[in-house]
């Protein structure tokens, strides 16, 4: 699906390209880098941008490596995992605090909510607060019937699925996108354990996330099945020193959902919540 907004080019440090859509607010009072959910293409996200632009917040939506604008797509002979998603997401923050020199916020949707939050834990540095839309941890333990055993199912099956074929073929499978084979065992590994323990990442992330003081917007959906509140609980549990601020975003009308994925199509109430509570930490 094509698009007109303009993009910054970036680059990572092992020489994965890619785009950053950047849609502009009139005048910004704010900005923000975006971190999609997992499998989505920057490019669903710009909705919702628009809707946040409108109120004076800038977004810069993030491309997951393997989607959209990415040079490389997961395969057999081409593999990474969460280390190398966030060393993209590292290039990503740096591409923004360039055009953003007062900070940003940091976003994410759902996978992309937690590589938020892990992120801004690894370096704070620019990092003026964090926002949760529709996110929380898959840790199997914090899902309710039948759910609870859906996880313990897909948590072992995924990563077979990734290591028998290459890659995980989410698109085939019907849940994310084509993903690479570490990076779906790096995310049953959190949804095993409750904690974030990537390969290839040699310090304490768990320790990282605890000591992390920022101002914190979780956002839940009102008609969100897929994550449950203990999912959230579990997540924002782990940012025990941050300043939490808590919100259920509801449909924008009568008929409608506010769940998932829903939200993106109709993105004005999350981006009022979001609003309102810029003005609150803005004093």
């Amino acid at each position: 699906m094509p698009h007109d907004q303009p993009v910054i080019s970036v680059e990572s440090r092992d020489g994965h390209d890619f785009e950053l859509i950047h849609v502009a607010a009139e005048r910004p009072a704010h900005s923000m880098l975006f971190l999609p959910g997992m499998g989505l293409s920057a490019r669903l996200s710009i909705r919702f941008a628009r809707a946040l632009a409108e109120r004076g917040t800038s977004v810069f939506i993030h491309e997951w490596r393997g989607n959209g604008s990415s040079s490389v797509r997961a395969s057999r002979r081409t593999n990474w995992g969460y280390r190398e998603l966030l060393d993209d997401i590292e290039a990503a923050r740096q591409a923004v605090a360039q055009r953003a020199t007062d900070g940003y916020l940091i976003g994410g949707h759902s996978l992309g909510s937690q590589f938020a939050c892990l992120s801004a834990a690894v370096d704070s540095r620019d990092c003026r607060g964090l926002v949760i839309l529709a996110g929380g941890s898959p840790y199997w333990r914090v899902f309710p019937l039948p759910m609870k055993s859906v996880m313990i199912t897909v948590m072992f099956a995924f990563p077979a699925l990734g290591s028998l074929i290459g890659y995980y073929p989410g698109k085939r499978v019907g849940f994310a996108g084509n993903e690479a084979r570490d990076v779906m065992a790096d995310w049953a590994r959190s949804a095993r354990s409750g904690r974030y323990e990537p390969a290839g990442i040699d310090f304490d992330l768990e320790a990282r996330l605890h000591a992390l003081r920022l101002p914190l917007l979780a956002l839940a959906m009102a008609d969100d099945w897929f994550v449950p509140r203990g999912s959230l609980d579990w997540l924002v549990g782990k940012l025990d020193q941050c300043e939490v601020a808590r919100r259920t975003v509801t449909a924008e009308k009568a008929g409608e959902k506010a769940d998932h994925y829903a939200w993106m199509k109709q993105p004005k109430p999350a981006a009022e919540a979001i609003e309102a509570w810029l003005a609150e930490i803005d004093g």
